[in-house]
């Protein structure tokens, strides 16, 4: 069975091991043991309650129980931008206009912007390409949405995600070679890993001191504004699905967009319900074409999500005995359900 749980510091291994399968391009998914290890504690004190705001954040891991297999990971931040700066573009669209010659022109700018300061973040979504078989990807992602659900009073009020840019055929990213390469003088994956590394002073000691008139870009940076990268369209209409939307910020080395949303307007906060658990021997039959349920149960420490075939009915989830030990729930037992997608979907 395939089950979502927090993170814990034994899971340095494995977490590694995850890195080096996601390669290049994941800010917060290096394979550097001393940053995954500090992470992994930053985990470990957030549950605790000993981290403070600006530190926490929580990772999950999805587990192979059959074999006890590490086959994604996913991220969430509390609060980003405290104390390590939190940089996007900002673009908005001004207007030049003269009376005397009846003319105006539109022109898009990108601001720096730390305008997403303490939003909560969803980051750091890898699955192994193994396991990218139907429901995987979703469980993934969304189970993350299970969690602020269940655990809101930990979270902002607000929540984003970077989306991972575009990239040209030579794995090179024309945003990043038509403005960031000139204020920062460095590569971009150097770039990339002094960030991911928390070294982010660079950012402001070099970054653009004004505004940057969109059409003074070359036509292929350009194209990349607000564009996603070919693998993580997936994720990004996953996001889409649970409520989040893309606005104004986009991120300041790939142009990828920023999808943002009150957290109070997430499907799960209205569609997912409470329900008790009820362990059978035989649960009930599949009927072909019927939703699949994401199921939570309450812990903190132990949380744990799954996928199910059954539909609660009556305030009650039947689970059968592997689903109910997957969970670490009992008769009696209260969880968060929702199905996995939303009817629109």
């Amino acid at each position: 069975m395939i089950v979502m749980r927090l993170c814990r510091p034994t899971d340095l291994d494995a977490l590694l091991a995850l890195a080096h399968k996601a390669g290049p391009g994941m800010t917060t998914l290096k394979p550097d043991r001393e940053v995954q290890s500090a992470r992994l504690d930053r985990v470990q004190r957030t549950v605790e309650g000993t981290a403070p705001l600006a530190d926490q954040g929580y990772l999950f891991m999805m587990e192979d129980t059959a074999t006890g297999q590490a086959v994604g990971v996913c991220g969430l931040e509390v609060a980003v931008g405290l104390e390590q700066p939190f940089y996007t573009y900002r673009m908005d669209t001004f207007v030049h206009a003269s009376r005397e010659m009846g003319l105006y022109t539109r022109m898009d700018k990108l601001h720096m912007s730390h305008g997403l300061t303490g939003y909560s973040e969803l980051c750091t979504l890898f699955l192994d390409p193994a396991f990218r078989l139907p429901g995987n990807g979703a469980l993934l992602s969304k189970s993350r949405f299970m969690f602020l659900a269940q655990f809101p009073q930990r979270f902002s009020e607000h929540l984003c995600a970077e989306m991972r840019g575009h990239f040209d055929e030579n794995g090179e990213s024309p945003f990043w070679r038509a403005l960031g390469a000139h204020f920062y003088r460095i590569g971009f994956n150097e770039a990339d890993q002094l960030v991911a590394m928390g070294k982010k002073a660079f950012l402001a000691e070099l970054m653009p001191r004004y505004p940057v008139y969109v059409d003074f870009l070359p036509d292929d940076a350009r194209a990349c504004i607000g564009k996603t990268h070919a693998d993580t369209e997936p994720a990004r209409r996953l996001l889409e699905s649970e409520g989040l939307r893309a606005e104004q910020h986009i991120d300041i080395f790939e142009g990828g967009p920023v999808l943002e949303a009150r957290v109070d307007s997430l499907r799960v906060m209205h569609d997912s319900v409470l329900v008790q658990v009820a362990v059978v021997d035989t649960p009930p039959a599949i009927i072909e074409g019927s939703p699949r349920y994401l199921v939570a149960n309450g812990e903190l420490a132990e949380f744990r999500v799954i996928l199910v075939n059954t539909a609660p009915q009556d305030g009650l989830l039947q689970l059968d005995h592997e689903q109910a030990q997957a969970l670490r729930v009992t008769n009696g037992s209260t969880v968060r359900a929702m199905t996995l997608n939303s009817s629109s979907t």
